[in-house]
């Protein structure tokens, strides 16, 4: 098993794809009401428990019609073994069940032959990572680098339960990111500071990588969560951004000189009430297959026209629940090997 990805475009070799089974709501923590759910002035609003099975039902039924999509295009796939995530688990510092392995993106980073597990904030996914462990410990006795963060304490003085827009929720108390706050450009790292992201993890992260690597935190951008419906890399020179959180004044100056495509104002495919996951820009979390080839969810017809409009060819997928569970086909995935050496973009 081979773990060789550099970048978000690279024609895709091998990848993991999540899971929908065992899917819930976990048990309200500090990091949960912090993190998900700052809106909501009563906890007990939240809808902690299963998703119900129709949900689970159907969102796996459109994974494993992305993971025929995948293979037809010649890339091999891998799952992970679902967890049982109504088991509660002890720490020194919190109780929680788990949430789910739905997104691979979000806990773990593939940088080069790097896996990096993800020091993430919310207490419900402490352990998530155990679920591709199988499949790590195959890639590391064929020669993968293989580490982990530091795994943070989690306690309630990790968050801020004083909700201010644009301001996140996480603090700088320790190591913490999910490692979808990261999206990968060779030599440069972006880095999204949020709710799911600190800027100690940015620092981190960056005196792991070294000097040979960059990593751009960006801050005052969106402070909900991860990167990937923010901003998409879709090629050297080309980039999908949101323009309801970007700017021409507040864009990161290195991106200056890229080609840019302002996305177009996603298609609402709605969500199964209560569960209200991810906003309607969930729509622009793509997967690119290779610079010529995009993953897009199939309602997203305006976004689709541009992307062709840019000589990218679109397979249109079905993912009903995007919203509902929180993940597009960015998160669903995590690329191991994409076919393409170590560039400096920049």
């Amino acid at each position: 098993m081979k773990i060789s990805s550099w970048n978000e475009w690279d024609p895709l070799v091998s990848v993991i794809v999540g899971s929908a089974e065992g899917a819930r709501v976990p048990r309200v923590t500090s990091s949960l009401r912090a993190i998900h759910y700052a809106h909501l002035r009563d906890s007990s609003a939240i809808p902690s428990g299963p998703y119900p099975k129709r949900v689970l039902e159907e969102a796996e039924e459109d994974l494993e019609a992305l993971c025929a999509v995948l293979r037809a295009e010649g890339v091999e796939v891998y799952r992970p073994k679902p967890p049982v995530t109504e088991t509660v688990f002890r720490t020194p510092h919190f109780e929680s069940d788990s949430q789910y392995v739905f997104c691979p993106r979000d806990s773990v980073l593939v940088h080069g032959d790097l896996i990096l597990e993800a020091p993430m904030p919310a207490q419900s996914r402490y352990f998530e990572t155990f679920a591709y462990r199988s499949l790590f410990e195959e890639a590391f006795e064929d020669g993968a680098r293989w580490i982990s963060a530091p795994k943070p304490f989690l306690t309630d003085d990790d968050y801020s339960f004083e909700t201010k827009p644009g301001v996140p929720t996480l603090r700088d108390h320790e190591i913490c990111f999910d490692a979808a706050n990261v999206l990968r450009c060779g030599r440069d790292l972006f880095y999204l500071v949020s709710n799911s992201g600190n800027k100690k993890g940015a620092r981190w992260l960056q005196s792991i990588l070294g000097s040979g690597f960059r990593v751009h935190a960006l801050e005052g951008v969106y402070s909900y969560m991860h990167l990937d419906s923010t901003i998409s890399f879709l090629r050297p020179g080309l980039v999908l951004l949101n323009p309801s959180r970007l700017r021409r004044d507040n864009l990161p100056e290195i991106l200056s000189g890229w080609d840019v495509i302002w996305c177009p104002e996603p298609h609402d495919i709605g969500f199964y009430p209560p569960y209200e996951n991810a906003s309607t820009w969930i729509g622009m979390n793509l997967l690119m297959v290779r610079p010529d080839l995009a993953l897009v969810e199939k309602n997203q017809t305006a976004l689709i026209r541009e992307l062709e409009r840019r000589r990218i060819q679109v397979i249109p997928i079905r993912m009903r629940h995007q919203r509902t569970l929180g993940g597009g086909a960015h998160c669903v995935t995590l690329d191991l090997e994409r076919r393409g050496a170590l560039e400096n973009y920049f």
